[in-house]
């Protein structure tokens, strides 16, 4: 079943890379006693996801912070190392929380799982963004098709807050 609008998120952990290296973040962590925005992408550099989807939140990040957001993550069922490199090449890195969940235990724990395998990436995360207030969802709009970023794109949520 899908996560809705007024659920608690699943409690999981993501990987995360820090100046000291491979790291775990909870659900606690990321979300608790705060507001985040979190856009979720099939995956690191492909097409969707890194000529519109990254730089949409990258080009909205103030207007985020003006609306009282601390923080704007990306998920995406990678490993930790490839959104590290992502993060780099799109000039998000320290701007954009990546949170890496690498056996897409959050993304199928929401109900946000498809399966990708006919193109070779297997279990991915659906296209979405959320806004989530102290871990409950406020809002959530996922896309109807992986290659559109329209209810996911920053503008959305950001009229929303």
């Amino acid at each position: 079943m899908t996560i809705s609008v007024g659920d608690r998120l699943p409690d999981v952990t993501f990987k995360v890379m820090t100046d000291d290296g491979l790291s775990d973040m909870t659900t606690g962590d990321v979300f608790a006693g705060k507001k985040v925005v979190v856009f979720a992408v099939p995956g690191a550099f492909t097409p969707t996801c890194q000529a519109m989807h990254i730089p949409n939140f990258l080009g909205s990040l103030d207007a985020f912070r003006e609306k009282g957001v601390d923080t704007v993550a990306c998920l995406s069922v990678n490993d930790a190392f490839v959104l590290q490199e992502w993060a780099k090449k799109t000039a998000a890195d320290g701007k954009i929380l990546f949170l890496a969940d690498g056996n897409a235990e959050f993304t199928i724990a929401a109900g946000l799982d498809f399966d990708a395998s006919g193109n070779g990436l297997g279990t991915r995360s659906q296209r979405y963004a959320m806004l989530v207030d102290d871990g409950v969802v406020k809002v959530l709009n996922i896309e109807q098709a992986p290659k559109v970023v329209d209810a996911s794109s920053a503008e959305n949520i950001l009229e929303a807050l």
